[in-house]
């Protein structure tokens, strides 16, 4: 097996409040697939940071009366304990208003000038007679151009996925006041994506095979069309806003900053050059070699900053393109979108802070994702459920129903044999790692549960079958004992390594009472044979209704 050299991001979580649980279903899917490569023997760097510009940080930082760099440093003291909490290992966490993406940034910018690829131009744009400043699109409220919804953002529907220019939203407002915001000119920077070099380029780059999911190409497809009019296709980017704004910026241009979406993507760089720096690493090295692959976990909604926008700045300032884009749909709660206002939602840190157990979280949410574009909705029921039958009834209970045998009567030492019954348990049990193997790598982790719940299934009607509680009754069945149990442990160390990306906590717990080295996926080709395991203790508690209805 060839080993991977993996560059692997999740979304930058914007830096003007606290993790959702939305980030955190996103940052455990990525975590476990990055754990299962590792797994495999893989080298991989896994890095995020805050996205940490913008107008909307500018303006939260004012209210509370401090610094933008102050306001930000305060939200980034709070992913720690999140992201440990949720056992989400990220190899580096930075900010985009480090000095790396400030240079990043400015470099791209400056490559992609040299190409003519980028246009001043004069534009009308909403400013606020209230508060006296241009304003951002996301201070711009009103109706879809497009489809009519009602609230809408100033440069995206969140209802259709239209992406569209402030000046176009109808019956628009201030975010900011409410005043109805008038058009005044200004100088503003673009990119020109609607250049034939750009859609030459990305016509290819999105239909590289395995880029991206079938969904999200027939969205480009849209996005690429022309009507009969003439109208859509590739627009140019506005990649400028005007003073007083909180960002980077344009080299060259007083008075002038990158908007937030140009600097937070290079942000994934910036971390990346960061950690190698740390390491004593060439970055530029790491990433002009053929074998890197580069790998972006993010939501559905930013998926037009992210297969358009992203790749051709990456392209025309010479450097690397990423290797795939997965995109996942949106966490819900009892079939509703999260909202504060209306209380749907669940706090992470209140999760934790309740004492519920964050592998249960990550087992629930692994069980329900696949590779499709797809919301996945949290129901506290099938929470409930799903955890105290899969966890405890199928897979804990294995354990615990042999270890008490072998440390009474064996002093924890193993049978060097099975039998033909424990054979026929533990061959297919190895056999499946090469098919679980390639679920866990296609991010299909809702199938590759079923598949280890289903072993898990056999292991258990062998107990059953077995009944090691009444053999141990019978002093001439020793032997079927030693070998009923040992199947049992055996079989438990399969199940455990197949489900240590999603249980990387509990797992080091199984490890520890099996008194063995951490696993890695070539264990599922060995077997532990002759040896003494330590004595058994509690691994994981059932979920109780009581706490979830706290939660």
């Amino acid at each position: 097996m060839t080993r991977r050299q993996l560059f692997v991001t999740t979304a930058l979580p914007y830096a003007n409040a606290n993790f959702h649980i939305g980030h955190i279903m996103e940052y455990s899917q990525a975590d476990i697939w990055v754990r299962f490569q590792r797994l495999q023997g893989h080298e991989v760097h896994f890095v995020c940071a805050d996205d940490a510009h913008g107008a909307p940080i500018m303006i939260a930082a004012e209210k509370a009366g401090v610094t933008p760099q102050a306001f930000v440093a305060g939200i980034a003291a709070g992913r720690k304990p999140c992201l440990d909490g949720f056992h989400i290992a990220f190899d580096h966490w930075h900010s985009t208003d480090a000095p790396e993406n400030h240079q990043l940034s400015q470099d791209i910018y400056r490559k992609l000038k040299a190409q003519g690829l980028i246009e001043v131009r004069a534009i009308e744009q909403f400013f606020d007679p209230a508060k006296g400043m241009f304003l951002p699109d996301r201070f711009i409220k009103g109706e879809c151009p497009k489809c009519g919804a009602k609230d809408q953002y100033g440069d995206s529907c969140e209802n259709c996925g239209a992406v569209y220019a402030p000046t176009e939203v109808r019956n628009p407002y201030s975010v900011l006041s409410g005043a109805t915001p008038v058009l005044k000119t200004s100088d503003h920077h673009f990119f020109k994506l609607s250049d034939p070099r750009c859609k030459a380029f990305l016509e290819q780059w999105t239909h590289a095979a395995g880029r991206l999911q079938p969904e999200v190409l027939n969205k480009i497809k849209e996005w690429f069309s022309v009507d009969e009019e003439g109208k859509g296709g590739l627009g140019d980017w506005d990649i400028s806003r005007d003073a007083p704004y909180f960002g980077i910026e344009i080299p060259d241009a007083p008075g002038k900053y990158f908007y937030v979406w140009l600097d937070a993507p290079i942000g994934y760089l910036a971390s990346l050059t960061a950690h190698f720096a740390r390491q004593g690493r060439n970055v530029d090295e790491f990433l002009a070699d053929p074998a890197t692959e580069q790998v972006h976990f993010i939501g559905k909604d930013i998926t037009y900053f992210h297969t358009l926008f992203w790749p051709a700045t990456l392209h025309f300032s010479g450097r690397k393109t990423p290797d795939r884009v997965y995109v996942h749909g949106f966490l819900t709660v009892n079939a509703e979108k999260m909202s504060k206002s209306r209380g749907t939602g669940i706090d992470p840190l209140r999760y934790l802070e309740l004492g519920l157990d964050a592998e249960w979280l990550r087992y629930y949410l692994a069980a329900k994702l696949n590779d499709r574009v797809e919301d996945l909705d949290f129901n506290p029921e099938d929470f409930i459920a799903r955890v105290n039958s899969d966890l405890i009834g199928k897979y804990i209970n294995i354990a615990s129903r042999a270890a008490g045998f072998l440390a009474k009567r064996f002093a924890g030492r193993l049978s060097t044999t099975l039998g033909a019954d424990g054979e026929a348990v533990i061959t297919p049990l190895q056999a499946a790692a090469p098919k679980l193997a390639a679920l866990y790598d296609g991010r299909e982790f809702g199938k590759a549960l079923r598949e280890v719940m289903a072993l898990a299934d056999t292991v258990n009607e062998y107990v059953d079958a077995h009944k090691p509680w009444e053999l141990a009754k019978k002093p001439e069945a020793a032997a079927e004992l030693h070998e009923a149990c040992s199947t049992c442990i055996e079989a438990f160390r399969l199940l455990t390594l197949y489900l240590k990306p999603v249980l990387p906590a509990l797992s080091a717990k199984v490890e520890a009472f099996l008194q063995v080295a951490p696993l890695t996926w070539a264990d599922a080709g060995k077997r532990l044979g002759a040896h003494t395991i330590g004595a058994f203790q509690h691994l994981m508690q059932r979920v109780t209704v009581e706490q979830v209805e706290a939660l």
